[in-house]
């Protein structure tokens, strides 16, 4: 009888499922979609005949769309050449698959090639009670590199529905130069803002919010931005079709008035009747 329930002791032992000794990692966080930091700008990079100056381009026969594209114009330098490495490694790095490394955390890594130059990024993201938490590294190879500078931070909703980035300038001078605020409609990216953050510069305050509608012209810009020809801020409404490309533009300071101002399909002035 002892050999019996020794037996049945054992057995009981050996079928207790080992999933009881290991702790649930749980599943990695919602990625914010790879748009959440993206504004499209292909719109914006047909040749125009101005100079891309608010002030000075009303007598082109194109003058409405190079209103327009100069004020893309200026946060396109922004983003391209301060933001292209974070940007790019964000993007390659949310393809990978995460690693957990505890404390409700996982890691993506990617690498990337910017200007001939090879960045290795660190992508973390840590579920909490209200919200994803979210930091990059990057380390750069060679002359002048660095490793594990903190280029941008966020948080975003457990749903993937809306979320905040918060971008810093360079290792040399890490302070904040951008923020970004989203939203996602399934998955994908609905509106994007860019607010320049960066203090001590006549810039700081401008932003743009880029989106997309289901309306005929279906893609917009909201811009506020600092003209330094003007020496002031302007606001400028911008809705264009992503297909047809034909689009219009609206900015009191610049036409005097708040009616719309149109272009057509070859970015030519239009009557927007």
């Amino acid at each position: 009888m002892k050999r019996y329930f020794a037996l049945l002791i054992i057995s009981a032992v050996l079928l207790t499922p080992f999933s009881s000794c290991k702790k649930d990692k749980g599943d990695p966080p919602l990625l914010p979609p790879a748009g959440s930091m993206a504004i499209d700008f292909s719109n914006f990079d047909q040749p125009g005949k101005g100079d891309y100056s608010v002030m000075d381009s009303k007598n082109t026969p194109n003058s409405n769309w190079e209103l327009a594209a100069g004020a893309a114009l200026l946060w396109k330098v922004i983003i391209y050449s301060t933001l292209a490495v974070p940007v790019q490694a964000f993007q390659l790095a949310i393809d990978e698959q995460p690693v957990n490394i505890g404390d409700k955390t996982w890691e993506w890594n990617a690498t990337t090639t910017v200007l001939n130059v090879t960045y290795n990024a660190r992508f973390t993201g840590q579920v909490t009670a209200s919200n994803n938490v979210w930091k990059m590294y990057v380390t750069k190879e060679g002359s002048g590199g660095f490793s594990d500078f903190l280029w941008f931070e966020g948080t975003s909703n457990p749903d993937g529905t809306s979320g905040q980035w918060k971008l810093y300038e360079s290792p040399a001078n890490p302070v904040e130069i951008v923020k970004i605020d989203w939203t996602a409609v399934s998955g994908t990216a609905a509106s994007v803002k860019y607010t320049f953050t960066k203090t001590g510069n006549t810039f700081a305050g401008s932003n743009i919010e880029y989106g997309v509608t289901q309306n005929s012209l279906n893609a917009y810009y909201s811009i506020y931005y600092y003209n330094s020809t003007a020496e002031d801020f302007f606001d400028m409404d911008v809705e264009w079709s992503s297909t047809l490309k034909n689009g219009r533009v609206k900015c009191p300071k610049v036409f005097g008035d708040t009616e719309w101002h149109c272009w057509d399909s070859n970015y030519l002035n239009a009557d927007c009747g």
